[in-house]
């Protein structure tokens, strides 16, 4: 390896010799996360140049982690320690927590309401298609002579979405309030809740080798109760607890802790009864709006902006006075865009680079891993069509990114003993492909639209 090194681009040698604690994070002083976290950061900023060319910034923050994880293969292991360090994993998944949560912010509960039952459906037939598909069909077709639970693992792998990925983009392209949006992030939510009731069931049969029926309802009461519970107890609770605190002090230090509080505590709450922690995260956004917050005091901006303009006419203060009503109304998305610019970019990059690009050196798995990625593609396509009378291409596409919900599946099926090398490198390829085609496909899809 060193003479491979030798013949690298000065620039690449510059850095490594620059930045050696890098090639080390996972035994390195705690401040030198400093320097760790200011170079992604840095990093992450400069992928947005791939907005110039129309795709959205997640596209070019999986990319750059994807490079970033990927630089041992030209002998540079700058970033290796930082792609195993736990500080920056823990970033990572609470970068994911605040997305989805953000996320919820900008979604409206009783839109969502009205797309309930076509979410819903659009979940049920993007899990139950990829899963049959995986089991049953390409599995042991592409794969034959493995263990029944290795399907059902490939299977359940193929079931994934990943909400944080689809939601970003409607994000970045301010698209967030179209029915195929709230369709979308209504059945990647429920989507995730059956997936993850998938693996459990999944899991629990590689690890005992069967599992009852009452397992079964038991923890998809436990999905379903949960989400109930959350709206109604994050409804119920959010009005009462935001006027106590208030009495206390009603800046916008107190209204921010309570917002995250909420976003964290109903994300612990996920977890502990077994679910992903951004389905908490997303509820509690979901849950919350301003009117929530009316005992708190408004931005200072707008204190000024309504004494700048007492003298003006009545034409343009009533302008003025609607422009503020606007940005009053997003005040929460506003008070959490910060930490979202801190931590969300941390997360795309840490994605990325858990890739391992060297997979696609072997022809064979390669070849088996198209396949299967076209078959997953396929699977989440046709979900578009109980969307109803929407756009059924742009609802089929956003359920098709699988990110970091289908790397789990991997994950935890190679820890349990039924994926083997062989099926983790090629459900790997099938999230790279499914996680970086699908935003510059969806993206031109409601380019069009908007045309």
């Amino acid at each position: 390896m060193p003479g491979r090194r030798a013949r690298l681009p000065r620039p690449l040698l510059a850095a490594a010799t620059l930045f050696p604690a890098l090639a080390h994070a996972g035994d390195a002083p705690a401040a030198e996360h400093f320097l760790w976290i200011a170079v992604l950061l840095v990093l992450a900023k400069l992928s947005t140049l791939i907005e110039r060319a129309g795709q959205p910034a997640v596209l070019g923050e999986l990319l750059m982690g994807v490079l970033l994880g990927n630089l041992t293969l030209l002998g540079v292991p700058l970033f290796e320690g930082v792609r195993h360090d736990a500080i920056i994993a823990f970033l990572a998944e609470l970068g994911v927590v605040i997305l989805l949560f953000q996320i919820g912010l900008e979604s409206d509960l009783d839109t969502m309401k009205s797309v309930g039952w076509r979410a819903f459906w659009v979940a049920c037939v993007g899990v139950a298609a990829p899963f049959a598909l995986g089991t049953l069909l390409v599995g042991p077709w592409l794969m034959p002579g493995l263990p029944g639970n290795a399907y059902l693992f490939l299977g359940a792998a193929l079931t994934a979405t990943s909400v944080g990925i689809t939601g970003r983009v409607f994000q970045d392209l301010g698209k967030l309030h179209l029915k195929e949006a709230q369709i979308v992030l209504g059945a990647a939510v429920i989507d995730d809740v059956i997936g993850l009731v998938i693996l459990a069931v999944v899991s629990a049969v590689a690890r005992t080798g069967s599992v009852g029926v009452g397992d079964i309802v038991w923890i998809s009461g436990k999905a379903i109760l949960f989400l109930a519970a959350a709206i109604v107890i994050g409804r119920v609770s959010a009005g009462p607890l935001s006027r106590a605190l208030s009495r206390i002090h009603t800046g916008t230090g107190m209204k921010f802790t309570l917002l995250i509080a909420f976003c964290l505590v109903f994300a612990y709450a996920a977890n502990r009864i077994g679910l992903a922690p951004i389905v908490g995260a997303f509820a509690a956004g979901l849950v919350l709006d301003q009117v929530q917050f009316a005992k708190f005091a408004p931005p200072p901006v707008v204190s000024e902006v309504r004494a700048a303009i007492g003298e003006a006419d009545p034409g343009t203060r009533r302008a003025v006075e609607a422009a503020l009503e606007r940005c009053t109304r997003h005040r929460l998305q506003d008070l959490m865009a910060p930490l979202g610019y801190f931590l969300v970019p941390l997360f795309f990059l840490y994605t990325g680079m858990q890739v391992r690009l060297a997979t696609l050196f072997d022809p064979a798995v390669l070849g088996i891993a198209l396949a299967i990625a076209a078959v997953a593609f396929a699977g989440k396509l046709v979900s578009g069509l109980a969307a109803g009378p929407v756009d059924k291409w742009l609802v089929g596409w956003g359920m098709a990114p699988r990110g970091e919900v289908g790397l789990i599946f991997a994950v935890v099926g190679k820890q349990v003993g039924v994926v083997s090398e062989l099926m983790f490198s090629v459900i790997v390829v099938v999230v790279i492909l499914t996680t970086l085609l699908t935003p510059p496909i969806l993206t031109a899809l409601l380019r069009r639209r908007q045309g």
